[in-house]
């Protein structure tokens, strides 16, 4: 490379000819050069780490955009879990709960709770019956059919509306103990100090 400077330099000093020529050929020269080629090599890694960066940008929206969805539907009946670990922690208590929200019998709830996945599944058996005004039968044969596909799916069979204010209301909360605690902390003398 420095002779080709060098020959440049001699060139345009003598005034020759030649200079023009020389100096025509020198980009070519130096486009070949192992100086060049390295260079040539960088801008296709950074092509190439630039196409990486890109893919690993949509995957990570994609899976913002997912989790987001899932984050999402688990606030939507995310009560279930409480229910479910309160009616496991004092199963008769969740029975006597059910019985009394729902007016019915041991032999009705003993035949739902064998049939559902979970107590909260049951008290939405329960729930959907009473919404849709259907036996618990027929609830239990939709619930067998469209449990997989949400609770949604499943209040659509029944045809109770999605978008109803009874579902949103559902969809936040239960009424066997979001009512208890709602109502926690608000008795007579509540908060106020004892001499």
């Amino acid at each position: 490379m420095d002779s080709i400077r060098c020959l440049v330099f001699l060139g345009d000093r003598s005034a020759g000819k030649f200079a023009p020529i020389i100096g025509r050929f020198v980009p070519i020269i130096q486009a070949n050069s192992p100086v060049n080629s390295h260079r040539h090599k960088t801008i296709d890694q950074e092509e190439d780490s630039m196409k990486i960066y890109k893919r690993l940008f949509i995957v990570t929206v994609a899976f913002l955009l997912v989790s987001s969805a899932v984050v999402a539907a688990a606030s939507d009946f995310g009560w279930t879990r409480d229910l479910n670990i309160r009616a496991e922690a004092d199963p008769s208590g969740f029975r006597a709960r059910l019985a009394a929200r729902f007016r019915v019998g041991d032999a009705e709830i003993n035949a739902v709770l064998s049939n559902v996945e979970s107590p909260a599944d049951a008290y939405m058996v329960f729930r959907f019956g009473e919404m849709s005004t259907r036996p618990t039968d027929y609830v239990i044969e939709k619930y067998r059919s469209e449990k997989g596909k949400g609770w949604g799916a499943l209040a659509k069979s029944l045809n109770i509306e999605p978008g109803s204010k009874e579902f949103h209301a559902l969809k936040r909360g239960n009424d066997i103990y979001d009512h208890d605690d709602k109502n926690k902390g608000k008795g007579k003398n509540k908060g106020k100090k004892r001499d």
